[in-house]
């Protein structure tokens, strides 16, 4: 998922401490969040006590967007991170290590997530990052941490380039724009029988990659594009540019883009009488498109995910009981990714500090363990990283929303 003046490691670190002092996480319906400003010194994800002696500290950064109109993406992935971590502590202690938490905000802003990358590196006890969480800020910060062999492993970025610029620090367990874009394209014409489309995007490095993967496998299939029109995030009135697509009599509106744009533009295109499909991406799983865009409006509303149904086991629902229970928050789009990608790190820092005979790992040597992770069981995917760092377990799912709730179709084929 998803702008840069060369700054200073320190002047980084100073940046980053005053723009998210005090910034809250949260988001629609995944409970409330802890601050996303700390820095790496000050958050320590659940304190110390147990074990006998003295252990060494080392830190794992969460990061992606803790406030602002993406903060459902990064508080979730947060969220289940530091949950997974908790469960982990007493064991690295056994080990002789403090493993502690570090959130820290990108904003889902590119130039954000370069500061907080610079530093993060600037703290040696920073041994990898769970995260980014949106396409942008990952491609950037991912250029810091490559100089300092800082690894990286996203639950939710999923533009394809990220892992097409051969940095050997990028890792992410979730499936590709052009996996997702494409199946989201088959399944249209297959299952929802449609035969021509308008496609819009927000122009941001997530929704577009998404539309141009849509765009060229409708191509390939028959599918007829009647347009193709990127849109500015953020803006309140789509209007004009709806009155350009509805014109063409589409059956289907694909839109790249996030929740809080896909919400207004649902919302406008129903009263402008609008009554085909809409279609999006993993960027649509969020309470608040329904509530911007209202729960009869948001009837019709297919999208893709990389994230399957939680609750679709009795495995599963007894993870969420437990999770909710111990942390008071409610399983959000990317709290079970969270979860895993921090125990894809966990068993590479654990791997490392084997191999390393016991004693604190390089940044370089927990790169090499993560890197080299084969047939990983995840709670909720296995994982196993490519040269470039995809994962060849990773699948696309189909929801829809009816009635005001998410409902869950199944694998996209």
């Amino acid at each position: 998922m998803k702008k840069q003046k060369t700054l200073s490691i320190l002047a980084a670190a100073f940046t980053v401490s005053a723009l998210l002092a005090g910034c809250a996480g949260g988001g629609g319906g995944t409970g409330t969040q802890q601050s996303g400003g700390e820095t790496p010194a000050q958050n320590s994800g659940s304190g110390g006590g147990g074990g006998g002696g003295a252990t060494e500290k080392l830190v794992i950064a969460v990061v992606g967007p803790m406030s602002g109109q993406y903060s459902d993406y990064g508080s979730t992935a947060k969220a289940g991170a530091e949950y997974a971590l908790k469960e982990k502590q007493e064991a690295f202690k056994q080990l002789g290590f403090d493993v502690q938490l570090s959130s820290q905000d990108d904003q889902a802003d590119p130039k954000q997530g370069v500061a907080v990358a610079q530093m993060l590196i600037s703290n040696p006890d920073v041994i990898g990052v769970v995260g980014h969480a949106t396409t942008g800020a990952s491609v950037t910060a991912a250029a810091q941490y490559d100089q300092e062999k800082l690894v990286m492993v996203s639950p939710s970025a999923t533009g394809s380039d990220l892992t097409e610029q051969g940095k050997k620090i990028v890792h992410r367990i979730c499936a590709r724009d052009d996996q997702q874009g494409s199946k989201a394209a088959i399944y249209a014409k297959n299952s929802l029988n449609v035969k021509n489309a308008f496609i819009m995007h927000d122009k941001q490095a997530y929704g577009q990659g998404l539309a141009d993967e849509v765009k060229k496998q409708f191509e390939k299939d028959g599918v007829q594009i009647l347009g193709y029109e990127g849109v500015t995030a953020g803006e309140k009135d789509y209007g004009a540019v709806l009155n350009q697509i509805l014109a063409t009599k589409p059956e289907m509106i694909y839109f790249g883009g996030y929740y809080s744009d896909a919400g207004i533009i649902v919302k406008q295109a129903r009263e402008k009488g609008f009554t085909g499909i809409f279609m999006g991406g993993d960027g649509y799983d969020s309470a608040d498109l329904v509530k911007i865009a209202g729960a009869e409006n948001s009837n019709n509303v297919v999208f893709t995910s990389t994230v399957g149904d939680v609750g679709a086991t009795e495995e599963g629902k007894k993870w969420i009981a437990d999770f909710e229970s111990a942390t008071g928050n409610k399983v959000g789009i990317f709290t079970s990714f969270g979860y895993d990608s921090m125990g894809v790190m966990l068993h590479g820092l654990e791997e490392a500090i084997k191999a390393n005979g016991g004693k604190k790992p390089t940044r370089e040597q927990v790169l090499e363990a993560v890197h080299n992770i084969k047939d990983y069981k995840g709670k909720f995917v296995n994982v196993t990283f490519n040269e470039k760092g995809d994962n060849e377990f990773a699948s696309v799912y189909v929801y829809k929303y009816e009635n005001g709730q998410k409902v869950y179709i199944g694998e996209a084929k």
